[in-house]
Order: structure tokens, then sequence, then C-alpha cells
């Protein structure tokens, strides 16, 4: 799998808690910025030197690991968000 694919599936993998409750805003909050920074880097990585060299590539993907890693966690360690009250006019 591709570096790009990887990122996009782990972005998908935290909007997936959120929905489910099973990140709160702040995890989610906290994995969002972490994976903005490994974006960049990224980035950075490819554009230096005109593209990712093996050592980079290995580098990178051990950095996806941990974020992926870190999702899991986040995602199944308990915590979940607040459930949403409905709201109810007074009549």
């Amino acid at each position: 799998m591709s570096l790009i694919n990887r990122m996009q599936n782990q972005q998908n993998r935290i909007q997936q808690g959120v929905e489910s409750g099973s990140l709160t805003p702040r995890e989610a909050v906290r994995l969002e910025a972490r994976a903005v920074r490994l974006d960049a880097k990224i980035a950075k990585d490819a554009f230096d030197g005109g593209g990712l060299t093996k050592r980079e590539r290995a580098i990178d993907n051990l950095r996806l690991d941990g974020m992926s890693a870190r999702i899991y966690r986040q995602k199944h360690d308990g915590q979940s968000a607040p459930a949403s009250t409905p709201t109810t006019s007074a009549a």
C-alpha cells in the first residue's frame, strides 16, 4: 500500500472513530494534529531530492505504523465521546 493510501486510510479511521463515539473530541484533535505533522514530514521528504529514497520510505512507513498504533489505542481505550442529549423546548 502506498504512503498516500495509508495516510488516507488513517484519516478515515479517525473520522470513523469520531462518528462512532469511540474517540473523544480531544483524542480526535490530537490524532489529527499528529497526522498533519506526519503528512508534512512525508511531503518534505518527498520534495527534498525529487522523491523518496528506500530509506526515507522505510522510515515514513515506521512513522505510519506508529500513528496506526496510536489510533488503535485511542479507539480502544474505553473512553467514549459524551452522548449528546437532545434539547427539549419548554412550552
